[in-house]
């Protein structure tokens, strides 16, 4: 999810920036240290204990729990990371289900900030599901892990079921701790290492989407140069639905959309006319501000401005769920029931959980909206990523408001890359799974765009069949294609 813009402006407004240094990466390693391997029973669970020597970092996990993941011979491990002193992070991995000896290893990433990634494990496209108002997850036969290793991390500190002290306030000081728990689990699992890999992620992952992939590569430029020591990540796709990259050109697009979307008018043309003006006098002002500056009250209070006098204003006059305009606001959807599912004791004690989990927590997104970081713009970061000539996919749900697919084409129409007057002309063309149309696409280069028919902000969830298949096809390096 992306954050939930519910935090009074007078706070967001009022507090200074507080800012605590993120983990610097390791640059050497302490040759009569050896990573160390043991068993450890900690409130009657038994943990399998790995002590990874370049980052000094400890993780603990329980093995094959038998939760979810029912396919016989499928391995799965769950538990914790600690990426820094007191920063449990909650990862749980599951083996491909099709040779996993040669699966590509992908990372999910849910939004917010601080929403948990357990939502697009148990929502989107893990290995289960609950189906029919059941209490019980059944497999999920479009699982992603269909065809990749997928590696679900709760980050940062405090969001689902990651516990401890959490010094991140922003989406760049998140990634060198993402990077930490990328080496400890490669020195871990060093069966995994060398095989491509890939970054997935939606709504705020717009943030951290192109910050984690900029940063692993810049990590890897390091590795090379010698001035760090760690395991290099074959960076080989990133994947954003529904993704929060810019401000300036989203909150527009949240009017357009709103407007003239394909399945109800949200306002009419005479609102929608007022609120553009609110744009270009208010709204954009202010995150230019934000951006001219990169000071934090700026950013704050220019995300807050366009919360109040744009976002809020639509949401009054309709009543819709934001990630899915076709559902009222006081039902969203999908269900959330695997929450009380993760907070049954027998369920904790079998995964290894050590806390009572929470979806999204307030705590988390408190503070990156103290540095504004919501307003803040990462398009740069993404042309970035792009130019370095990874596959790279926004694609996005056609029902959903919040992140909506308007902005998100807008977005990537703005993306800065040698294809770029290439990808603008181009046009869209049908998105087919089977000879059904589920979508329209553009691509050219590495970069390619895809709105999905009928599906809210969790795209999987709605489309699972054609998720797994554009999923399949960038993590092989290709642009989306029909079937």
């Amino acid at each position: 999810m992306r954050w939930s813009r519910g935090v009074a402006t007078a706070l967001l407004a009022a507090v200074a920036r507080t800012v605590v240094a993120a983990p610097a990466a390791a640059t050497g390693s302490s040759s009569h240290l050896m990573n160390k391997r043991y068993i450890e029973e900690r409130d009657g669970i038994a943990y399998n204990v790995f002590e990874h020597r370049d980052t000094g970092s400890k993780m603990a996990f329980v093995k094959n729990s038998g939760v979810c993941e029912t396919t016989p011979g499928v391995n799965q491990y769950s538990g914790y990371f600690e990426v820094g002193k007191n920063m449990s992070m909650w990862f749980w991995f599951f083996e491909a289900r099709n040779k996993p000896a040669e699966a590509p290893l992908v990372t999910w990433f849910n939004g917010g900030p601080g929403c948990s990634s357990m939502i697009g494990l148990f929502q989107e496209h893990g290995p289960c599901q609950f189906y029919n108002n059941q209490t019980e997850p059944s497999l999920n036969p479009w699982s992603w892990n269909n065809y990749a290793n997928m590696l679900y991390v709760d980050q940062p500190i405090g969001t689902g079921f990651s516990f401890g002290d959490d010094p991140v306030n922003s989406t760049v000081t998140a990634a060198p701790y993402v990077w930490n728990l990328l080496q400890a689990f490669y020195a871990s699992f060093p069966e995994y290492e060398c095989r491509d890999f890939g970054v997935f992620t939606e709504s705020y992952g717009g943030h951290y989407g192109p910050e984690f992939a900029h940063y692993i590569q810049a990590q890897n430029a390091a590795i090379d140069d010698g001035s760090a020591v760690g395991e290099k990540l074959a960076l080989k796709a990133v994947g954003i639905n529904n993704g929060w990259f810019d401000s300036t050109i989203q909150e527009r697009a949240g009017i357009e959309f709103a407007v003239g979307n394909s399945y109800r008018p949200l306002i009419n043309e005479s609102v929608a006319t007022k609120l553009y003006d609110v744009f270009e006098t208010r709204c954009k002002p202010a995150l230019d501000k934000c951006v001219a500056t990169g000071n934090d009250t700026a950013c704050a209070d220019a995300d807050n401005i366009c919360i109040n006098e744009i976002d809020n204003p639509i949401a009054a006059i309709t009543d819709f769920d934001t990630y899915d305009i076709r559902q009222p606001s006081k039902d969203p959807f999908p269900p959330d029931t695997y929450v009380e599912f993760l907070r049954r004791p027998d369920v904790m004690q079998k995964i290894g959980a050590k806390v009572r989990f929470e979806a999204c927590p307030d705590a988390p997104s408190v503070g990156f909206g103290r540095t504004g970081d919501d307003a803040r713009s990462f398009l740069d970061t993404l042309s970035d990523v792009v130019q370095t000539g990874v596959q790279v996919l926004l694609w996005a749900g056609d029902a959903d408001y919040i992140c909506n697919w308007i902005g998100n084409m807008h977005v990537a129409d703005a993306v800065e890359y040698p294809a770029k007057a290439q990808f603008n002309k181009a046009c869209m063309k049908p998105y087919k799974v089977g000879g059904v149309a589920k979508g329209k696409f553009k691509t050219a280069g590495n970069l390619s765009f895809l709105r999905v028919y009928e599906a809210g902000h969790e795209v999987p969830y709605y489309q699972p069949e054609a998720s797994l298949q554009v999923f399949m096809q960038v993590m092989q390096g290709n642009a989306p294609s029909s079937t």
